[in-house]
């Protein structure tokens, strides 16, 4: 049995669809509405392995406990010695040292280094003390088990490390809100970190909306369609680093979708409603959102194409969306709107997402209406060492165009169109 609607939902159904109308059209600007995100509070935090920390946003700051490295070591294979010693020294005039020895890897040497004297060090190895720069064995010949001619002089830390050369101890490594590279992870092996305190991925509710749509297993009547969407902003929200969580398919039924909307909406940390945003009688994301318990509409349609019926909401400090129901729409409204949001969410800091753009020659003429800020599909191709995006242009229910596509160039709002030989920075998708 479905919930009840409450007097609430019952007044915005029945007031008029005129006045929806009025209301639904006073569009908001992209900046305004990316704006929004701060008013949502990122998600909780979780200490995880290093070896599942791939990606994760960091949620604490990491200060350096030690030096890095945390002992003087060799950076080649050698002799380690004092660099006055080989000042001068040539192929025909080479320094003669005397050989006390040799360091293992893992080793701290029990010995020092005096003037006029060397110990074998492979790379890595720790430099004994009254040793300040390794000769490269390349550079030397060794004429007995007790001494060796050097051909090169040497400079005081030549090819090696000092104690903190790398990181110092006490030094402000990485900030939270910092996506989790690689070479971040080194850095935290390195410290001995095993585990390191992330922000948990976002779950992001998804469901689709109308009597036409159907399963993807099922073959569509005339009139349906396949669930594309569910299958298309899945994957969006997976490489945005959320989790996605399908709550399937609701017909045009107001208590149907206000049952499936409050479930998704206890469940998890965003929803995303799929159709039902444009203004039509059996349209009833606005009235179902408004009816979700501390609810605010906070825009009722975006100045941007495609995707222009977009609604924003805020329902006990979780965004609600409703998004096209036409797949090429939805999935441009995700890359430039949804995705922000959910970066910030997920505790990534302002700045933090560092999207590649590629500078392309526009290859044909584009026009654009004043008043919305465009978005074109193009795709990239290399003509002579010279990148070249050429647009594709289809509507928003084709989802071939998507396919085709490479990136998106933005055609700002005061801007009439961009002439052939215009160069464009290329969104990539």
């Amino acid at each position: 049995m479905g919930f009840w609607l409450d007097e609430t939902l019952f007044n915005i159904h029945y007031r008029g669809q005129g006045q929806l109308m009025k209301e639904f059209f006073k569009v908001t600007d992209l900046p305004t509405v990316l704006r929004y995100a701060p008013l949502f509070k990122p998600v909780a935090a979780e200490e995880v392995p290093l070896s599942q920390a791939f990606e994760r946003i960091l949620a604490a700051d990491i200060v350096a406990d030690i030096d890095l490295p945390d002992f003087p070591k060799s950076t080649m294979d050698g002799y380690a010695v004092r660099a006055s010693a080989t000042f001068g020294a040539t192929e025909g005039n080479p320094a003669y040292l005397n050989i006390i020895g040799s360091i293992d890897m893992g080793e701290t040497p029990n010995f020092s280094i005096g003037s006029g004297q060397a110990a074998r060090i492979s790379t890595g190895g720790m430099l004994p003390d009254g040793a300040d720069s390794v000769v490269m064995i390349e550079h030397s010949e060794r004429l007995d088990d007790t001494s060796i001619e050097v051909y090169r002089s040497v400079a005081p830390g030549q090819n090696t490390l000092e104690l903190g050369e790398d990181i110092q101890k006490g030094a402000s490594l990485l900030s939270s809100g910092q996506r989790l590279r690689p070479q971040e992870a080194g850095l935290l092996a390195a410290l001995g970190h095993s585990s390191v305190g992330v922000y948990k991925k976002p779950t992001i509710g998804i469901i689709s909306t109308g009597d036409e749509v159907v399963p993807m297993d099922v073959k569509p009547a005339p009139g349906q369609i396949r669930d594309i969407n569910t299958y298309t902003l899945s994957g969006l929200v997976s490489k945005a680093g959320a989790i996605p969580i399908s709550y399937g398919i609701v017909k045009d039924d107001i208590d149907d979708l206000f049952e499936k909307c409050h479930l998704a909406h206890s469940q998890t940390d965003m929803v995303l409603i799929s159709g039902g945003s444009s203004v039509g009688t059996r349209d009833f994301t606005v009235e179902v959102i408004s009816a979700m318990a501390d609810s605010r509409i906070l825009v009722h349609g975006i100045s941007i194409s495609p995707g222009k019926p977009t609604i924003l909401a805020e329902s006990q400090n979780k965004s609600v969306w409703g998004l096209p129901g036409h797949v090429v729409s939805a999935m441009i409204v995700f890359y430039v709107v949804v995705s922000p949001f959910i970066e910030h969410i997920s505790g990534l800091s302002p700045g933090g997402n560092k999207s590649i753009k590629l500078p392309a020659i526009l290859n044909r003429n584009i026009s654009s209406a004043q008043g919305r800020t465009d978005f074109i599909r193009v795709r990239l191709i290399d003509r002579n060492g010279q990148l070249n995006a050429e647009p594709i242009l289809g509507k928003s229910g084709l989802i071939h165009t998507m396919l085709q596509a490479d990136g998106l160039i933005e055609i700002g709002i005061n801007t009439e169109g961009l002439d052939k030989g215009t160069v464009v920075d290329v969104m990539l998708l």
